[in-house]
């Protein structure tokens, strides 16, 4: 995998930082974004964008497990030589009205 989109959910502790950290450091990934969606008082709703050579899954839910966050989907996965970007389609178009 070169690029994987995660909806997870976590406790306030360890911070967004902290997880993105340990997230960057494991070998095959290269770059981490984490953002805050949603936050209560007991747990926070991330998404977690990883891109790099070879991301090994395991290795990634492990890290988020140990955490205390759980994973809800899995939203994108890109694989192969190259990175390729979503192309837009008339459907993608005609469906914008209804965001």
């Amino acid at each position: 995998m070169r690029r994987l989109v995660l909806d997870v959910l976590k406790p306030h502790q360890p911070t967004i930082l902290d997880l993105a950290v340990k997230l960057g450091d494991l070998e095959g990934v290269e770059g981490t974004d984490v953002v805050l969606n949603e936050i209560d008082n007991k747990v926070e709703n991330i998404k977690i964008t990883l891109e790099g050579p070879h991301i090994n899954f395991d290795e990634v839910a492990a890290v988020i497990q140990e955490s205390g966050g759980s994973i809800h989907s899995i939203d994108k996965v890109s694989t192969g030589r190259e990175l390729i970007e979503e192309a837009n389609t008339p459907q993608d178009i005609s469906a914008r009205w209804m965001r």
